[in-house]
């Protein structure tokens, strides 16, 4: 590794003398840091995500944060394919690898190529309106059709490729990748999915029914929900972080995107050593 990238969320990370000691510690082990052009751009706000430009190709990213800064780093580098390592900053860090305590330890294994590199299925959505697409975007948790605070009940058809499934009575529905299975889905009632899956997890929100349940599709098929509910406040929200309004009979269609996110691993720790420690279910 020559060059490494530098994407730091700078709420959790207070005064630059951290980030100085961080750069002198990989240039002193011929790691050149690379950090976006403009120091804004290294903060990752609440929603969505600045453009990420570095202005020379680096080989890895370590993106400093919780999980909305890697979400968000994530759906911009996908499709360059850059490897992203984590540190948690946050609470959860349920995607990050590292925490601060290990930080230094683990960078030594880094720079020694001493990991490994974990592939993830992303999703891609894209919203028809009068049959026309509006918008095209990619996941790495999950697409979610959700009203409003204050919005009635909502009415979405549903197919699985062109067979009607059902319509859904709901607060929205939630299509997940396997990552995502433990973020939203999982608080909707949807079930944990190892990420080495290639699989969508779909889930209705607070259905009005006692029979909707949550299901699996496989990689090779796709979901397409039109919205019936005549009503300016629902919401497609990407990864929590992205947003559109939709109207009357728009169509969202979701599948397996052709990209991926690529997560580095140097703890190398197993899915369900993860679940245990970030869900403390034991000792």
């Amino acid at each position: 590794m020559k060059q490494i990238g530098l994407v730091v969320n700078l709420r959790k990370v207070r005064g630059g003398r951290f980030l100085d000691i961080l750069v002198e510690w990989f240039e002193q082990r011929g790691v050149k840091v690379v950090i976006p052009q403009s120091t804004e751009l290294m903060y990752i706000p609440p929603f969505g995500c600045p453009e990420i430009d570095f202005q020379e190709e680096v080989d890895l990213i370590m993106v400093l944060g919780g999980d909305g800064t890697l979400l968000g780093v994530a759906r911009q580098v996908a499709d360059k394919g850059i490897p992203i390592l984590g540190v948690n900053l946050g609470q959860l860090g349920f995607l990050t690898d590292l925490e601060m305590p290990d930080l230094f330890p683990c960078l030594e294994k880094l720079v020694e190529d001493d990991y490994e590199i974990e592939s993830r299925m992303m999703l891609d959505a894209q919203v028809l309106r009068e049959g026309s697409p509006v918008k095209s975007m990619i996941a790495f948790n999950d697409v979610v059709i959700a009203k409003g605070p204050i919005s009635r009940i909502i009415r979405l058809e549903t197919y699985v490729g062109s067979d009607y499934l059902a319509t859904y009575r709901a607060d929205g529905i939630i299509v997940a990748s396997p990552t995502g299975s433990t973020a939203y889905s999982l608080s909707a009632g949807g079930p944990i999915v190892n990420p080495e899956l290639e699989i969508m997890i779909v889930t209705p929100i607070c259905p009005h029914t006692l029979h909707a349940r949550p299901f699996i599709l496989s990689d090779q098929q796709e979901i397409r929900i039109i919205m019936r509910t005549d009503t300016s406040e629902v919401m497609l929200t990407i990864d929590g972080q992205v947003s559109l309004p939709l109207q009357k009979d728009d169509i969202i269609v979701v599948h397996k995107a052709d990209v991926y996110t690529r997560l580095v691993k140097v703890k190398k720790r197993s899915f369900s050593e993860v679940l245990r420690l970030k869900f403390r279910g034991g000792k």
